[in-house]
């Protein structure tokens, strides 16, 4: 019988863990006789009992079991002849016959595509928690967020309708040219307002780039090691990667003829993820002219160039170059707080409008109020404070570690690299070392390192640990750091 089948379903979704149980009762049972018709228990063309003899059975309201049934009747499952009653429809596709549904876990499923694959497969990371020394996690407790939260209520109490919707300017406009007034002085990039397209970071960034700016198939010259992210998003894009080594001054311009002329070259100059090294000048010279000569676009990845301690800050290579063929991508994440997810791309000049269209074509981005209380933010001094605390802060916390490792310096092979900017460093081992077993080990502690070989794409020459001590409290940085110095002892013997 239809009404004890409907009344068992209806049971079953009463209870604390019933899949429906706060959906009104209309709802419930319009979900009962969806998946009675599903499962093949009432065929085509058979007729339904009356409204009034279904609540009846059921013992509800005649308008919840109608609303049940007109639903069903709307979405195609139920067909209602006047005077004759309701009937299921003949829904099924032509050839089939109605079959009880499994369960999704036992359904066979087409599976990831071989790109899928590869981007579930390599460089994600594991653990992304919070932990004393997560490489490339900033400190966002001391984020001003009474200051913040002002300027976000006052920004959201005034927004326009057109302040709502999307942009297909490039972001908002004070800000845009708030970035470019900090880009100029601080970076060195030469740079219109204009030029600036505001992202969600530097993802968004690179993969607009890649988008617009090479085809699928098209060749990639990368950084190896690589950071992770821009190996998943140029990945995510059908780009071939060319892997090429990085040393002791950063990116190695390839032999003649030994790599493939590339559409796109990524680097990241002025710290290099994960090395630290700092590209020279005189391979940012070179770097440029090879683009130049193979008519390729350079991708500049500027993600911590904020943060340098010892020295002046190294110019951009944008800065440097005089084609207009070097993306400049940046984020606002490290000096203020990760969800603020803001990023900003500096378009080549001759393309900015096609940049901006794709960008809403691609992205439909928005969030014009919160765009408009960080240029405030910003215009008001509130951002150039925060960086002077967070450039103190981080001093202090990186000599702590520096201070920490030093016993580590004496066993051979072991160095230092990196410390003189950004927010980690790179604990170089000897080719021999284990430094995957050294990191698991680590983690079972509660302590999130890096081995410096998983961020590598060919090379298998490289070992060590990325630290980072951006959100490393100072009274955790001694015990975490003597655990890491515990540990590497052991593995190296």
């Amino acid at each position: 019988m239809l009404a004890e089948h409907l009344l068992a379903e209806l049971a079953r979704d009463d209870g604390p863990a019933g899949p429906h149980s706060g959906l009104p009762l209309n709802r419930r049972l319009y979900e009962a006789l969806r998946r009675t018709l599903l499962d093949g228990r009432l065929g085509p063309g058979e007729r339904l009992p009356s409204s009034r003899e279904l609540a009846a059975d059921l013992r509800l309201s005649r308008n919840t079991v109608v609303a049940a049934l007109e639903q069903l009747t709307a979405e195609g499952y139920l067909s209602s002849r006047v005077g004759s009653g309701t009937y299921v429809a003949d829904w099924w596709p032509q050839g089939t016959a109605p079959r009880p549904r499994r369960a999704p876990s036992t359904a066979r499923l087409p599976g990831l595509s071989a790109r899928g694959q590869t981007l579930a497969r390599r460089h994600n990371a594991q653990r992304l928690e919070i932990q004393p020394f997560t490489p490339g996690a900033a400190d966002f407790s001391a984020f001003p967020v009474a200051v913040w939260q002002r300027l976000h209520n006052k920004h959201w109490r005034q927004a326009r309708p057109d302040m709502l919707d999307y942009t297909t300017s490039g972001g908002y406009g004070p800000l845009r040219r708030a970035v470019a007034d900090y880009l100029r002085v601080s970076r060195s990039v030469r740079l219109e307002p204009e030029q600036v397209i505001i992202t969600s970071g530097t993802q968004q960034s690179l993969e607009l780039c890649a988008r617009l700016l090479a085809d699928v198939g098209e060749r990639v010259w990368i950084e190896d090691p690589a950071y992770w992210g821009a190996v998943k998003a140029l990945q995510a894009c059908g780009l071939e990667l060319q892997p090429l080594p990085v040393d002791e001054q950063g990116w190695t311009p390839p032999q003649e003829g030994s790599a493939g002329a590339p559409r796109l070259i990524y680097v990241t100059p002025s710290h290099q993820y994960p090395t630290g090294a700092v590209l020279s000048l005189a391979r940012r010279r070179a770097l440029l002219a090879l683009a130049a000569r193979l008519d390729a676009w350079v991708l500049e990845d500027d993600y911590d160039s904020e943060f340098r301690f010892d020295g002046a800050p190294i110019a951009s290579l944008a800065g440097l170059d005089d084609d207009g063929r070097v993306c400049y991508l940046g984020t606002f994440s490290k000096v203020l707080y990760p969800g603020i997810k803001l990023g900003y791309l500096v378009a080549p000049r001759a393309l900015v409008e096609d940049f901006r269209q794709a960008h809403y074509d691609l992205n439909r981005p928005g969030q014009l109020p919160l765009q408009a209380a960080l240029a405030e933010f910003i215009e008001l001094g509130h951002f150039a404070a925060a960086l002077r605390r967070a450039r103190q802060t981080y001093a202090q916390r990186r000599q702590q570690l520096l201070a920490a490792l030093q016993p580590l310096l004496a066993l051979p092979g072991v160095r230092i690299d990196g410390a003189a900017q950004g927010l980690h460093l790179c604990l170089r081992l000897p080719a021999q070392a284990d430094d995957g077993a050294m990191a698991t080990q680590l983690a079972r502690e509660g302590i999130t390192v890096r081995p410096l070989s998983a961020y590598c794409l060919q090379r298998r020459d490289l070992r060590g640990l990325v630290i980072g001590y951006g959100y490393a409290q100072p009274a955790l940085i001694a015990p975490c750091a003597a655990r890491v110095v515990a540990v590497v002892r052991q593995a190296l013997g």
